[in-house]
């Protein structure tokens, strides 16, 4: 299929943080869209967009992935969860039966196009159940037979975030733990200590503007050298994750100065949440055994390919979050 011939994208996740960006992204480039959302209350404000109309349903509901897909040129997947929750809404469900699904409905419905959002650090060596589902998702897509773009972004950040919004609380000493910043460190083993020492490591980080994923998901459309190429997708700006939580501390309204970030071993708080899934109060702690890996891990990558095949030049994470950090 050539760029010119997509006119209709269909668009599942559309309703949440990244999906309403690329929706407001499409509709801005001319394309039309058919947006996958539960609620059509809570779809309400992209259903005032020009061109866009909502599918109301869910993913695994048996009709809406083929309802979803009717009419339309292009499929871009964005359904992920970052953590399992007990009503059944597991990273397998979410992230391997719903690309399973919205796959098999393009290829039904003759949609050859198709952009899958995965995540940074994905491979067959995951460190937790969120990587390997996403992986495992990936291998699917890539055996589809569909002309298929897939995108790892790293961190995104926005003013509608989860984690900002949840930083400029910790920063106003409005959220637990109420008294720092916290953020995970991981333990490395260094040579030459008796008894296996460890040195703590702080991560790395590239936080991806919303605005830039939603950019790299409507230019990737119109450019048939994307096709069958993974892109990792990070900000411009390497920064360390005290160098972030401090960032967002001097610059939201209302901020305490004096509350500081402050590093918990990745390792021991993964122990203790998978302690407390075991005994069922995993829902008590605000991370759960994978984010705590993860979140000690650098999240960071090499974006030539990205500025090759779509001439886009990320944000660097001071600048962009310095654009809408007085309405935090």
């Amino acid at each position: 299929m050539t760029s010119g011939s997509i006119k209709t994208v269909a668009v599942t996740g559309a309703t949440g943080f990244v999906g309403r960006a690329v929706v407001g992204e499409l509709v801005r480039a001319g394309y039309s869209v058919r947006a996958l959302a539960r609620d059509r209350i809570k779809a309400a404000g992209l259903s005032r967009l020009p061109g866009v109309t909502v599918v109301e349903g869910d993913i695994h509901d048996g009709r809406s992935p083929e309802e979803l897909v009717d009419g339309a040129n292009a499929c871009i997947h964005l359904i992920g969860i970052l953590r399992e929750q007990r009503n059944g809404v597991t990273f397998h469900r979410m992230h391997v039966a719903a690309t399973r699904l919205i796959v098999d409905a393009c290829r039904g419905g003759g949609v050859s196009r198709y952009l899958h959002m995965s995540a940074l650090g994905v491979g067959d060596n995951g460190i937790c159940d969120y990587q390997t589902t996403k992986w495992e998702a990936e291998q699917y897509v890539r055996r589809s037979g569909l002309d298929w773009t897939i995108f790892r972004p790293g961190l995104i950040h926005g003013q509608n975030s989860e984690f900002v919004k949840m930083a400029s609380l910790w920063a106003k000493g409005e959220a637990q733990p109420w008294f720092f910043m916290p953020y995970f460190t991981r333990g490395v083993e260094e040579k030459g200590v008796p008894l296996g020492g460890l040195t703590r490591v702080i991560p790395t980080v590239q936080p991806v503007a919303v605005e830039d994923v939603a950019t790299a998901f409507v230019r990737a459309l119109s450019r048939a050298e994307t096709v069958g190429e993974t892109y990792n997708l990070v900000g411009s700006e390497k920064i360390t994750w005290p160098e972030m939580l401090n960032e967002i501390r001097d610059h939201v309204p209302s901020a305490n100065e004096y509350i500081q970030p402050w590093g918990i071993p990745a390792e021991a708080a993964a122990a203790q949440a998978s302690v407390a899934q075991f005994v069922g109060l995993g829902s008590f702690l605000p991370f759960d055994r994978g984010m705590a890996l993860m979140g000690g891990q650098d999240s960071t990558a090499e974006l030539s390919k990205v500025r090759a095949h779509l001439g886009l030049e990320p944000a660097a994470f001071r600048r962009s979050f310095a654009s809408y950090a007085g309405s935090l």
